[in-house]
């Protein structure tokens, strides 16, 4: 390792925390490649129900930390007891959901076109299908999600599902979080009698770790969740390599949220109430904050949107300064922030109160403007990552269209309307096609924050929420990003993969002849 080293910071008090940890320079991060590499044939050989074991013990590792765990992460981001405890259950939850995707092995996509050797005019051959890992994956913890999206989170568990070797680069804000939970990991692959480079974490700073991680021949594929500037760094790398490879990005979205004029006139005020609840929840620090929020004047008739309006700024006003992840964040959010309240046409509605006990602390904010201005100043849709939200005044339908082709791809779009409107209702059904064309998760009478991990769910959606539309980075479909299609032909039974041989060895009910075999 290099002399240098990282250490944590409370984001409560500033105080820097110890130990420090060693950053990995060119030599370690040539070595995790090397390794990951080396590991790839055995790991992909390992049999559905052993593979499935070891990322059952990972969430038993993690979970075996205990308080010390928490301690350290609440210590590295600030974040309270509660928060921290629940993203580590997410955290254990999803890697069993991973364990029991493994075991079923309807991710293997197995298809059988069986020949036909007297089909006229021509004979068809025997044809096999089934899915395999990409290779080695490189994954970049998040700042926000220091468990849940970070050395053993959603991309890791994916990418070791699909049967690749992952090497983390963890982020540098909560270097000893990262040190524990991969330490948790390597146990496990340990007591798995799995090869070392099965899984690595690198820790550093900067973009050179970065940039040598992905540029790496022996790396295939990427997945990413941070900023869009981090982002497409890493993308425009990735594409400039001999042999380029997939970056899977979640980047920046605003998650725009659309009030109906229904709505308004049947519960403004609570709406507004609980809009801010989602908007400071985490001190806005999710990457499904809704950030934009676009209130419909109905035939005139204000009184609904006054009382949201007012509703939200009382809420927000009251609303306590929270921890900020690092000082670098709330920097930016602080220059966003300034930017939007400085612009012509923009109001303040509300500021938290400050809390100097707090070293890096974020104060809500609240903004309102009208349709023009926000037309008028593109950067009013840009996010600005923290508990900050801008009210956009929309005086018709007209309006609201335009609107909706201006915005850029979204992790999410929400609409809230009155069930029993049916003014509501059938602008409703005009906008849901063309909120899902804008994000990858349509949400009706809800609230973006609170993502459930599942089958169905998407986190993903267009440029720039994403890098590649086609995929989610939460829920067990993500697991596609890290594996490709093989077809085999007239290939020997006995030479052909367990899951595509004849009798189901694995159990697994494959497509034969384009009849699914599996159930749903």
């Amino acid at each position: 390792m290099t002399a240098a080293e990282l250490h944590g910071i409370d984001p409560r008090t500033g105080e820097r925390l110890e130990p420090g940890y060693p950053v990995a320079g060119p030599d370690e991060i040539d070595r995790a490649c090397a390794l990951a590499w080396e590991a790839f044939a055995a790991f992909r050989a390992t049999g559905l129900k052993a593979r499935a074991a070891f990322i059952d013990t990972i969430a038993d590792r993690i979970e075996a930390l205990g308080d010390t765990l928490v301690d350290r992460v609440m210590a590295e981001t600030g974040l309270p007891r509660a928060r921290v405890e629940g993203e580590r259950a997410r955290t254990t939850g999803q890697l069993r959901l991973f364990a029991s995707v493994v075991r079923d092995g309807g991710w293997l996509g197995a298809r059988i076109d069986p020949a036909l050797p007297d089909r006229t005019p021509l004979p068809r051959p025997d044809l096999r299908q089934r899915r395999i890992p990409l290779g080695p994956v490189a994954v970049f913890a998040a700042s926000n999600f220091p468990l849940a999206f970070s050395v053993a989170g959603g991309d890791t568990a994916s990418a070791l599902a699909a049967g690749a070797p992952v090497v983390v680069k963890a982020h540098p804000a909560h270097p000893g979080t990262s040190e524990m939970v991969g330490r948790a990991v390597r146990e496990a692959v340990q007591e798995h009698g799995l090869p070392e480079g099965t899984f690595t974490v690198l820790l550093g700073h900067g973009h050179d770790l970065g940039t040598r991680l992905v540029t790496d021949p022996r790396i295939k594929a990427v997945g990413f969740t941070g900023s869009r500037g981090g982002g497409l760094s890493l993308v425009a790398a990735a594409a400039a390599r001999p042999v380029p490879i997939p970056v899977y990005a979640e980047m920046s979205s605003v998650n725009p949220v659309f009030v109906l004029p229904g709505a308004l006139r049947d519960s403004g005020a609570e709406l507004g109430r609980a809009f801010a609840a989602s908007l400071t929840t985490g001190a806005g620090q999710l990457c499904t904050s809704p950030g934009l929020l676009f209130a419909l004047d109905g035939d005139g008739d204000s009184d609904g949107l006054d009382a949201f309006v007012d509703a939200a700024a009382a809420a927000v006003a009251a609303a306590p300064a929270a921890p900020m992840l690092t000082p670098g964040i709330r920097a930016a959010y602080d220059a966003g922030t300034v930017r939007m309240a400085s612009t012509q046409g923009v109001t303040t509605l509300a500021q938290g109160p400050e809390d100097p006990a707090i070293a890096v602390a974020g104060q809500p904010r609240l903004f309102l403007t009208d349709d023009a201005t926000f037309l008028a100043e593109p950067f009013l849709q840009e996010e600005v990552f923290g508990a900050a939200s801008l009210i956009v005044r929309v005086r018709d339908r007209g309006r609201l269209d335009t609107i909706v082709q201006s915005l850029e791809g979204q992790l999410t779009a929400t609409l809230h309307l009155s069930p029993g409107d049916p003014g509501d209702h059938a602008l409703a059904a005009d906008l849901l096609p063309e909120l899902e064309l804008l994000a990858g998760w349509v949400l009706v009478n809800g609230w973006p924050t609170g993502v459930e991990v599942g089958h169905a769910v998407v986190h993903g959606g267009p440029y720039p929420a994403t890098s590649a539309p086609a995929t989610t980075s939460v829920g067990t479909r993500a697991i596609e990003r890290f594996l490709r299609p093989v077809a085999y032909q007239n290939v020997p039974g006995d030479l052909l993969p367990e899951e595509l041989r004849d009798g189901d060895p694995l159990g697994i009910r494959p497509q034969i002849d384009g009849v699914p075999g599996r159930e749903g």
